[in-house]
């Protein structure tokens, strides 16, 4: 069984390189799709992005913000099943309903930086079988723990583990960048520290990624809000303020 990658950038090769099966490569950059499968230990191929062939499965890895539209593209070239490792779950697994109603349809969300596998992968089934048994295996094979988990309790989780989170970090990251003086080494807490690594790993990363949790699951706003609740905190009721995170 042959299964197309449609996208071969970070997670897409990730997939690749922890199922089994011969893969196909599919991607807007030929180029890309070409890089992906030579650097596959295994036997892999471009193909392309408008290939008429059939699959196996096809897992969708693309961004976010292009996830539906991609599924609606493609996953009809699947004969067993339909995937996705985009990060959302809810609206790539209905448009999988739509396009793909007969075929097996699972939504992978992959909890981790492809530099960082193996991690925890969350799974969202909305249709099984052995194609995606199959998938599962060979995630758990490359030392992945598979946690099942309903779409609408990941995307809702998402807005404070990414959304928030990130928002969170990137805030610090530019109040700190705004302050008139860096601050020195030795004059640094652990609590800073351990901010100032966090902020590091997010800027290491692509900007469109955090661009796309954004406006998926939002996050910014809410950090706002709790920004200007801590400014407009009078000091003697910051006991109330701790009690209230705290509960």
């Amino acid at each position: 069984m042959e299964v197309l990658v449609v996208g071969a950038g970070e997670m897409g090769r990730w997939f690749a390189a922890a199922v089994a099966s011969d893969v196909a490569f599919a991607d807007a950059d030929p180029a890309r799709a070409e890089a992906a499968a030579d650097a596959l230990d295994r036997r892999a191929r471009a193909v392309p992005l408008d290939s008429s062939e059939s699959f196996g499965v096809v897992c969708v890895a693309v961004p976010m913000r292009v996830a539906t539209e991609a599924v609606a593209e493609h996953a009809g070239k699947a004969e067993q099943a339909v995937v996705d490792v985009t990060g959302s779950m809810r609206a790539p697994l209905d448009a999988m309903a739509r396009v793909a109603p007969a075929r097996e349809r699972v939504s992978f969300h992959p909890l981790f930086a492809a530099d960082a596998a193996p991690g925890t992968v969350a799974v969202s089934t909305a249709a099984g079988g052995p194609a995606t048994d199959g998938v599962r295996r060979d995630l758990e094979a490359a030392g992945n723990d598979l946690v099942d988990v309903a779409p609408e309790e990941h995307d809702d989780a998402m807005r404070t583990v990414q959304g928030r989170t990130h928002a969170a970090i990137l805030a610090f990251a530019l109040a700190a960048d705004a302050a008139e003086t860096e601050v020195p080494d030795a004059l640094a807490t652990p609590v800073y520290d351990q901010l100032a690594a966090l902020a590091a790993r997010v800027l290491d990363g692509t900007p469109r990624v955090y661009a796309d949790i954004q406006a998926t699951f939002d996050g910014a706003r809410d950090i706002a809000a709790a920004a200007e609740r801590l400014a407009e905190t009078d000091p003697e009721d910051y006991d109330d303020l701790f009690e209230d995170v705290r509960g």
